[in-house]
C-alpha cells in the first residue's frame, strides 16, 4: 500500500540507506553492503508500537494508526503489535482490514484469547455472528471469567436471535462483575423483543440502580411506560433521558446500541410525540417544522 511505503522514507533516511552516493559509471569500486541491525530495528518497532497505543487512549486513531501499521512492518512476528493495529482499524469502523490484523495475530498466536475476544467483537461489527460466536467461545474456553467477552458473545446470540442462550451468557458477565450494567440492560433488550415487557421494565429499573445517570435504560423505560399508557411518566423520564445524552434521539444510535426491531418501532412513535419533538429541538437547536 502506498501509504505503507511512504512511511518508512524517515525510517530508511535514518539507516542511511538513501545516504550513499551511487558511484559514476565505469567506476570500479567493491559494492559496499548495508546490514541493518535486526535488534535496533525491532526496538523501533516497538516504541513506534508503544506510541500507537499511547496515542489510542487518547482517541488520536489518525496518529496512532501509521505508526501501528510501520511497527507491523518492524516487527512482524509480534503477535502483539498485529492486534493492535487490528483494534485500531476496529476503532475507525475499517473492519475489514481489522479482520485481516487480527488474523495475522492469530497466525503467531493461534491461542491467545484477547486475540480471540478482538475477533469476535469485529465480526459483531461486520454482523458475521457465526464467526463472533465461534471465536468468542474459543477465547472463553482458555480464559472464561471475562465479563466483556461473555457480554460480546451474548450480543452474537442476541442478534442471532438465539435470545436465551444471549440471556445466559449476560447473566454469567453480571454474575462475574454485578455493577455491568450494561449486561444487565441489555437482558431487558431481549425480553422486550420477546414480549415481555414488565421483564424488560424490571431489569431496566435494575441498571438504573447500578448507574441513574444512565441514558439508555432510562429511554427505554419511558417507551415501555407510554405504552402501557402511562403516557406523563414516560414523557418525564423521555425528556429526562434526552438530558442525559441527546444521541438517544437518533434511531440509528439506538440499533447500533443493539435496540431490537419492536423497542425500534414504538421508540420510533414516542420521539415523534408533540412533546418529545420539543424537547428534542430545544436540546439541538433542530427544527421539525
Amino acid at each position: 500500500m502506498p501509504k505503507r511505503i511512504s512511511s518508512l522514507v524517515p525510517m530508511l533516511l535514518t539507516l542511511g540507506l538513501w545516504g550513499a552516493v551511487l558511484p559514476a559509471h565505469g567506476q570500479a569500486l567493491a559494492p559496499h553492503i548495508l546490514t541493518l541491525d535486526a535488534d535496533y530495528l525491532e526496538n523501533q518497532g516497538l516504541g513506534l508500537a508503544q506510541e500507537a497505543a499511547q496515542l489510542a487512549q487518547f482517541q488520536q486513531y489518525d496518529l496512532a494508526l501509521p505508526r501501528a501499521q510501520l511497527a507491523t512492518q518492524l516487527v512482524p512476528d509480534n503477535a502483539q503489535v498485529w492486534a493492535l493495529l487490528g483494534n485500531l482499524y476496529r476503532q475507525v469502523e475499517d473492519i475489514d482490514n481489522s479482520i485481516n490484523a487480527l488474523q495475522q495475530a492469530r497466525a503467531i498466536e493461534p491461542a491467545n484469547p484477547g486475540i480471540l475476544f478482538s475477533l469476535g467483537s469485529a465480526y459483531i461489527q461486520q454482523e458475521r455472528y457465526s464467526q463472533a460466536i465461534t471465536y468468542l467461545q474459543a477465547g472463553l474456553s482458555i480464559e472464561p471469567e471475562v465479563p466483556g467477552a461473555l457480554f460480546d458473545l451474548g450480543n452474537a446470540y442476541y442478534m442471532a436471535e438465539r435470545y436465551e442462550e444471549a440471556i445466559a451468557e449476560y447473566e454469567k458477565a453480571i454474575a462475574l462483575d454485578e455493577t455491568f450494567w450494561p449486561a444487565v440492560n441489555n437482558i431487558g433488550l431481549v425480553l422486550y423483543e420477546q414480549g415481555d415487557v414488565q421483564g424488560a421494565l424490571d431489569y431496566w429499573q435494575a441498571t438504573l440502580e447500578i448507574d441513574d445517570q444512565q441514558a439508555e435504560p432510562q429511554l427505554a423505560i419511558a417507551v415501555a411506560l407510554y405504552q402501557q399508557g402511562q403516557e406523563v411518566e414516560g414523557l418525564r423520564l423521555g425528556e429526562a433521558a434526552l438530558r442525559l445524552d441527546q444521541r438517544y434521539a437518533e434511531l440509528d444510535f439506538l440499533r447500533l446500541n443493539l435496540w431490537g426491531d419492536r423497542l425500534l418501532e414504538d421508540t420510533q412513535v414516542f420521539l415523534a410525540l408533540p412533546e418529545i419533538r420539543r424537547a428534542i429541538s430545544s436540546l439541538t437547536g433542530r427544527s421539525f417544522e
